[in-house]
């Protein structure tokens, strides 16, 4: 196991193995808990538990039964972003003008880049504006210990065995709001993630598009959700790298309105530890040597 910086950034949750699967999990969605420090929200706590992947880094953890370590954020996902680009910022939202160039996304003018605007459609996080060091820390203290964690783990894995499979773990409300291209529309069980083919083998997503089917859970592939920094930063199929996102439907798992588990959480977690242990002898069988494969041939390919 690579030595991790030490804080709050992140924590590693389940048994800390030395590389035993080429599996890297991490969930950048799972803290609940406003810090007690900084720049305070107005935000309602009702609002901000709406965007918080509830018990995400704990179903994970408790699938991989040791075999691959789970990355958790030690920060609300709503205070920075683990999952935006560094320089996806509204530059609506500071005080003074950011000294290098920014890069604001549709998901920074709907509210919810780098650093969000708005908890809910309408419910604002802030009475003010934020100052440019306020963000600068931000970044320093949360956003880049949380993806050079990520880099550590997922470079020994790839080390190891030659390979590395990424997955990006979140969970989605069962209907989308007005800040999502989906609005009103009800969502699948689950969504499988990969850029649109650009962060992970298609053999990969399949295979995850297909377990999941076999266990009951009605699946899409990138729709409603693409995929955003995490795979892009840590994906890259042509070296062996292998990024995926996963959505969960809240609604299979949690009452959405109370914010408690439900009755399918236990089926829920058993489902997901029998996908992760198909995958682990999947990637140690076939799908590793298929997944290597492709690179070599690929590499065949792009060499003049």
């Amino acid at each position: 196991m690579p030595t991790l910086e030490p804080g709050c950034a992140y924590r590693i949750l389940g048994e800390a193995v030395d590389a035993a699967s080429p599996i890297v999990i991490d969930s950048p969605h799972s803290f609940r808990d406003w810090p007690g420090h900084g720049t305070p929200t107005i935000a309602p706590e009702e609002a901000l538990l709406t965007s918080w992947d509830a018990w995400v880094d704990e179903l994970w953890a408790e699938a991989s039964a040791g075999m691959a370590p789970t990355l958790a954020a030690g920060f609300h996902r709503a205070y920075i972003d683990a999952n935006r680009a560094r320089d996806d910022i509204d530059p609506q939202l500071l005080d003074s003008a950011w000294p290098e160039p920014l890069r604001p996304t549709p998901k920074s003018r709907a509210g919810m880049g780098l650093i969000r605007r708005l908890a809910l459609p309408g419910v604002p996080l802030y009475d003010r504006l934020l100052s440019v060091d306020d963000v600068r820390s931000r970044i320093a203290h949360c956003y880049d210990p949380y993806h050079r964690a990520l880099s550590r783990l997922v470079d020994a894995a790839h080390a190891r065995f030659g390979l590395s499979c990424h997955i990006d773990c979140h969970s989605m409300k069962s209907i989308g709001n007005a800040m999502n291209e989906d609005s009103g529309r009800p969502r699948p069980d689950i969504v499988v993630s990969d850029l649109g083919g650009m962060s992970a083998s298609p053999l990969l997503v399949r295979w995850f598009a297909s377990n999941f089917g076999d266990l009951g859970y009605r699946v899409q592939v990138n729709e409603p959700y693409r995929g955003a920094e995490l795979i892009r930063r840590h994906g890259d199929p042509s070296n062996s790298r292998h990024s995926v996102q996963v959505e969960i439907n809240r609604a299979l798992y949690m009452d959405e309105r109370r914010f408690v588990r439900n009755d399918g959480y236990g089926a829920l977690a058993s489902s997901l530890a029998t996908l992760f242990g198909r995958l682990v002898a999947a990637l140690a069988g076939d799908l590793g040597d298929q997944l290597r494969d492709s690179t070599r041939r690929s590499r065949r390919v792009m060499t003049p």
